[in-house]
């Protein structure tokens, strides 16, 4: 067997081992979450591709759930924040203490963790803390690292950063820089539950043992499916695609379409269309495939715009959504022949 043949089949087993992997999740995710399948499969598109996500949601809909009992099942150190108007940078990353040393008995500094060297850190209501507490989250989400005292501190890896969001207009809410909000991979968006499910959800929640989840893959395999998921194709007209649908959300441009122009303050960057294309590859291989599709790249669009497109004051007037601008980038930027 040649070196190609050898290596093609390395990868086409990795895939498969991915595929299996989001199936067996899903399953055990099932157990314990309610309906929720969109806000699932978009979560589990961005852990496998090593990207952080935002998460909206009514009250109760589950979102510190689903985060907890996906690090549970992918065999994770979980730890969660609650963020505060009060929360200090050093509550999150940690700070320095002087201490003795018994040996020398001189003065020494020691650098005390905070609770982001974890695998999965639940941001909760992070748009409840003033921007000096939120910025300390940036070297953070990017860098993998905190930076303190002229040393750097690397955090485990993989490390995820899983931010809830309050979208109620109240007092004591700080909105995310745009900066910011464009670290996050996806923003996921969870719904109110069916009369059905809401009846599920009580009768599970208030039963007298809870849902056993298997462990199903743990920081191995998930480093192991990140490098894959990397390698899996994007044909260069769907990238040039999601290039268009990028370019034309921008109501900078000479040739934006009037609805971009009344609706739209301001449009997505390039990390955009860096997360289309690494979030169709991820897709692509949850289903056992190696190529990017058309669909692959539609259905992501939504999540990686959803927070990277700032809405003008006749948007609300008029009562239009960011999901609506997204559905109507869809129909007027040609879509290449499949």
């Amino acid at each position: 067997m040649s070196t190609n043949e050898t290596e093609t089949n390395a990868a086409s087993a990795v895939l498969e081992r991915v595929r299996a992997a989001s199936e067996a999740i899903t399953r055990e995710l099932s157990k314990v979450i309610i309906g929720q399948q969109a806000a699932v499969q978009q979560l589990l598109t961005a852990v496998f591709a090593g990207g952080h996500c935002l998460i909206h949601g009514p009250l109760a809909s589950g979102k510190t759930l689903i985060v907890e009992s996906l690090a549970n099942v992918m065999s994770l150190d979980f730890r969660r924040i609650q963020f505060t108007p009060d929360l200090m940078p050093a509550d999150i990353s940690g700070t320095e203490i002087l201490e003795e040393d018994r040996t020398s008995g001189r003065r020494v500094t020691k650098f005390v963790p905070g609770p982001v060297f974890c695998n999965v850190l639940m941001a909760d209501e992070i748009n409840r803390t003033p921007p000096k507490t939120q910025a300390a989250l940036l070297e953070v989400m990017q860098e993998k690292q905190v930076s303190l005292g002229g040393k750097t501190n690397p955090l485990p890896a993989p490390f995820y950063v899983l931010a809830t969001h309050v979208t109620i207009e109240q007092e004591g809410i700080y909105p995310l820089p745009e900066a910011q909000q464009d670290r996050f991979m996806f923003s996921i968006e969870m719904e109110n539950l069916s009369d059905e499910q809401t009846l599920e959800a009580i009768r599970r929640s208030t039963q007298g043992r809870p849902a056993m989840l298997e462990k199903v893959v743990d920081g191995t395999d998930l480093l192991a499916f990140q490098a894959t998921i990397r390698e899996v194709r994007v044909p260069e007209e769907l990238v040039k695609y999601a290039v268009a649908l990028v370019d034309t959300s921008r109501p900078t441009r000479a040739d934006a379409p009037q609805f971009i122009r009344d609706y739209v303050y301001w449009g997505a960057g390039l990390r955009a269309g860096q997360y289309i294309s690494l979030g169709a590859k991820s897709l692509a291989a949850q289903d056992g495939r190696d190529i990017a599709t058309l669909s692959d790249v539609q259905k992501v669009l939504t999540p990686v715009l959803r927070h990277r497109m700032g809405l003008t004051f006749r948007a609300d007037v008029d009562g239009v959504t960011v999901e609506e601008v997204i559905r109507r980038l869809l129909e007027i930027v040609p879509a290449p022949r499949a």
